[in-house]
């Protein structure tokens, strides 16, 4: 798609779903959660599922952030994450009232297989975000009942943050079919929720290439594509270039060598789209792990 194209594309998704939100103080699911200040948005880097249980500095940077929302005058009452490891056709949520802990990995000791998050779910909000949410293709979201849970990209942050698994957890699924510029104009509908006391979590990896993983190199060890990618990813978020975001792939063989597949990457698009382009972003965990993951994290408000 060229540019120009791209561009309106994105402008016209825009347009329809500042309509929706415009909207959103109406709705049954905003009446029914109750008025907060405006809560915070997360893009976490997640790495590893080792990060978990680990005593290492990315685990020690979750830590620190839970705590700090901890200590606000006020916490979060949903939170509401957005998995790289959660691909499906067309967008779903998660509706169970108790999700499962989801090891969606093979190959790593039993002390990862044995971690559970037992956060509740929320049916009822799940149910109306499900009816009020659109997806950019126009349909509802669907609800899913009982197939998926908590993947790791959502227990492994949200346990270090929140290790009392005491607030609700839904998981919003992503269509990986559709075009980048549709997962930042979803996001942008998740805005609203932020003054109802939900904390939207986006997990991937601003930088994601397994191929080239190098094991035992240092936070600040990584390729020049690497850091390439990731530098101009923050330029953007540093400047409030949120709607430039969903055109990484214009950045040619860069993007494509950060991201063979972009399934950790979008992730990002919702949470941007979530923040205010004139909200101060706040990076932590800035480093790679294994030389080919971005572990760098973004807090807006």
């Amino acid at each position: 798609m060229h540019r120009r194209t791209a561009l309106a594309s994105l402008a016209t998704l825009s347009t329809l779903f500042n309509s929706t939100l415009a909207g959103a103080a109406s709705q049954p699911l905003l009446q029914a959660l109750k008025p907060s200040a405006r809560m915070p948005v997360l893009f976490v880097g997640h790495g590893s599922p080792m990060n978990a249980i680990e005593d290492n500095a990315w685990r020690r940077g979750w830590q620190a952030v839970g705590a700090e929302l901890l200590a606000r005058k006020e916490r979060p009452q949903l939170i509401l994450c957005v998995s790289a490891h959660w691909l499906t056709q067309g967008w779903q949520v998660t509706g169970m009232a108790q999700p499962p802990t989801i090891h969606d990995f093979g190959g790593f000791p039993q002390a990862l297989h044995d971690v559970q998050y037992p956060a509740p779910g929320a049916p009822a909000v799940a149910r109306s975000l499900a009816q009020e949410l659109k997806a950019p293709i126009g349909d509802k979201l669907a609800l899913d009942p009982e197939r998926w849970g908590l993947d790791h990209g959502t227990w492994s942050v949200l346990k270090p943050m929140f290790p009392k698994a005491d607030i609700p957890v839904l998981q919003l699924s992503m269509d990986y079919s559709r075009p980048p510029a549709e997962h930042f104009a979803l996001g942008r509908q998740l805005q609203a929720l932020r003054s109802r006391g939900v904390l939207v979590v986006g997990s991937g990896n601003i930088v994601h290439n397994l191929r080239a993983t190098r094991e035992g190199t240092g936070p600040n060890e990584t390729y020049d594509w690497a850091r390439e990618f990731d530098t101009r990813v923050q330029d953007q978020i540093k400047q409030g270039r949120l709607d430039q975001l969903p055109q990484f792939q214009a950045m040619g063989a860069v993007a494509q060598q950060a991201h063979p597949s972009h399934d950790h990457y979008l992730p990002l698009l919702y949470a941007a789209g979530a923040a205010r382009p004139d909200e101060m972003p706040r990076f932590f965990n800035t480093g790679f792990q294994s030389a080919s993951i971005s572990m760098r994290s973004v807090m807006w408000g």
